[in-house]
């Protein structure tokens, strides 16, 4: 399927589609949002990052910074954080430039590396938005963790772009029907910042209106 520009989801829905389906319909399909440490913690580490006037040149490698990407068969858009390019065998001409350039994206992260795969399917899908839009082959790329601070490489396997593929899928299937899905809590919960607005206790245990029935009951 071949997506409009205006059918376009945010690729860094992805992420948190992973982390809980709950989440991403409350933050992409009912517009609600609230910071925590984590979220602003976050944000002040992607400050440098997204600085797109910055394009630095050192010998045989090439940075650029908040370059904005899209895909019309994944149907999601975004922006890289970094996308470096080293000067080798494969890759890509580039004006102006001499030889070959390997693209390379760098995705940043606040803490330390996770135990899920959900911050390297963010990264899976802008090297696929990148394959998409400069006709070539990503092999890997890299995941920087502010509390090591160092990078962590991500291989871009047939496994974890399926998974871009299959998620991205049900994404749209959800935004198109309008649909946010019922909690399923987990030990994750606590560290959510929409922990307020998702209540996953009090919906875990019964609905709204039978909550509110029994506290009418129970009287003052």
């Amino acid at each position: 399927m071949i997506y409009g520009e205006e059918d376009c989801l945010q690729l860094s829905g992805l992420q948190h589609f992973k982390f809980c389906r709950r989440q991403w319909a409350l933050i992409h399909i009912e517009n609600q949002w609230a910071e925590n440490f984590r979220t602003t913690d976050g944000a002040i580490l992607h400050e440098n990052a997204h600085n797109g006037d910055f394009t630095e040149s050192r010998g045989n490698l090439i940075i650029t910074r908040d370059m904005r990407i899209f895909s019309r068969t994944l149907g999601v858009s975004g922006a890289c954080d970094v996308l470096e390019f080293h000067r080798g065998e494969n890759g890509i001409p580039l004006k102006g430039k001499k030889g070959l350039w390997q693209p390379y994206p760098v995705e940043y992260k606040r803490g330390r590396p996770k135990e899920t795969s959900m911050d390297a399917l963010q990264l899976c899908g802008q090297a696929m938005c990148l394959e998409e839009m400069l006709c070539c082959e990503i092999p890997k790329g890299a995941l920087y963790y502010g509390e090591p601070r160092r990078r962590t490489e991500v291989v871009f396997t047939p496994e974890l772009r399926q998974e871009v593929r299959s998620l991205t899928s049900e994404m749209h299937d959800l935004y198109n029907r309008g649909y946010t899905p019922k909690v399923k809590p987990t030990k994750s919960c606590n560290a959510c910042s929409l922990k307020e607005l998702c209540l996953p206790k009090l919906m875990r245990s019964r609905s709204v209106t039978d909550y509110l029935r029994r506290e009418m009951e129970a009287g003052p």
